[in-house]
């Protein structure tokens, strides 16, 4: 059976796995260590133990007499009932697994309206499946009915891999359902993929707070569950001859909802930068905060947007939601100009799908100019000080 294992005849009894469970479940007992009820299996107390005494054995779940096929996409809406992006985005991918793994791709949609002519958007896409769920339940708008249905559902079904958009209402539906099935997740994916070898899905998200990519898999559970960032994987084409199915579907159990809704305001949608068309981006090569107001008086100028890499913003130059990249906003504007970034790589991530990246930098070797379609090498202060001059035809700048 799967758990902590504590070697007693290893054991010293120096205390130090004791201290260092954040649970506080270890206990010294007759001078050995004894674990109590509540240990989470984080495996501090394995790595601190300088005699090798504890261990954590892992059970394997996945029971080879079930079998789990096909990959499932979990759609969201928007509040006009129109599919939100990056549900088609997912869609694309999940397409391409499911033809690595020779199994069917199924879509969930659920509403409280009719959604035919969504079900139809998403077999144009390419979906094999549609399970369409219509119940009042999911017009109050509260998150419980459609992670009570789709964790019911899978467990009918017994899908291999649920993909769903790593929106708010993404990353809180998909860690219920997640504990619900007894596995894994994969929080903020931003690649893909099948390894032949092991058929096993390969999850690549970035760790460490964005300073290197790290590849999970789940190897003992099922299904393998995965959120992944909008705006990071391309909207697919339509299918020319689509010959998906559309499978209407009632919740499979009473949904009693834990919170009543006594009213709802619709918030003022406002402009972000995943809208933008034009948009100007600073890094550290800005220099200071009177440089970063000179490219915001540029940005104003072309009629565009703006915004800065994560280092600025943890500096307090500019707020949270003006970053771009894998841990801020990703964006794909027709034009990008970057200005003294270097580009690491969850901002390239962030920044990939923009049609052209103008990039300006004093270090000839630096990433960005990896993806950008022009580079510049120069003081990129000194360009937006010319730029402006061009402009505004002031030549006081």
């Amino acid at each position: 059976m799967a758990g902590l294992r504590i070697n007693t005849s290893l054991c010293i009894g120096c205390g130090l796995c004791v201290s260092a469970c954040p649970q506080g479940v270890l206990v010294l007992e007759d001078g050995v260590a004894v674990e109590q009820d509540g240990c989470i299996f984080c495996g501090i107390c394995v790595q601190t133990c300088p005699v090798q005494a504890i261990s954590i054995e892992k059970e394997e779940v996945v029971d080879e007499n079930i079998q789990y096929s096909g990959i499932w996409v979990m759609t969201q809406l928007r509040g006009d009932g129109s599919l939100l992006p990056v549900s088609l985005e997912l869609l694309g991918q999940g397409l391409r697994l499911a033809q690595e793994r020779g199994c069917e791709l199924s879509i969930l949609l659920a509403g409280a309206v009719d959604l035919q002519v969504q079900s139809e958007q998403l077999i144009q896409a390419g979906a094999d499946k549609v399970y369409v769920c219509q119940d009042a339940s999911f017009a109050i708008g509260l998150e419980e009915p459609y992670y009570t249905w789709l964790a019911d559902m899978a467990r009918t079904h017994k899908p291999e891999v649920i993909l769903v958009g790593a929106t708010d209402w993404g990353r809180s539906i998909a860690p219920r359902v997640a504990a619900r099935l007894r596995t894994g997740l994969t929080a903020d994916c931003t690649v893909l993929s099948i390894d032949p070898e092991t058929e096993l899905l390969l999850q690549t998200r970035p760790a460490f707070g964005g300073n290197l990519m790290a590849t999970i898999i789940s190897p003992n559970h099922r299904p393998q569950m995965a959120t992944v960032r909008p705006g990071i994987f391309p909207l697919p084409e339509p299918i020319a001859k689509p010959k998906g199915e559309i499978i209407r579907c009632e919740p499979l159990a009473k949904i009693v909802p834990l919170l009543e809704l006594l009213q709802c305001e619709t918030a003022q949608s406002g402009r972000t930068l995943a809208d933008a068309e034009i948009l100007l981006i600073a890094g550290r090569g800005i220099g200071n905060q009177k440089n970063l107001k000179l490219m915001q008086t540029l940005a104003e100028a072309l009629g565009a947007d703006w915004g800065v890499s994560r280092p600025l913003v943890d500096a307090g130059w500019a707020e949270y939601q003006h970053q771009v990249g894998q841990t801020g906003s990703t964006v794909a504007p027709r034009v990008l100009l970057s200005f003294g970034v270097s580009g690491a790589i969850q901002h390239l991530a962030g920044i990939g799908r923009s049609e052209c990246i103008v990039a300006i930098n004093t270090d000839a070797t630096a990433p960005i100019f990896s993806v950008a379609q022009i580079g510049i090498v120069g003081d990129c202060v000194e360009i937006i000080k010319e730029w402006l001059k061009q402009i505004e035809g002031d030549s006081t700048v």
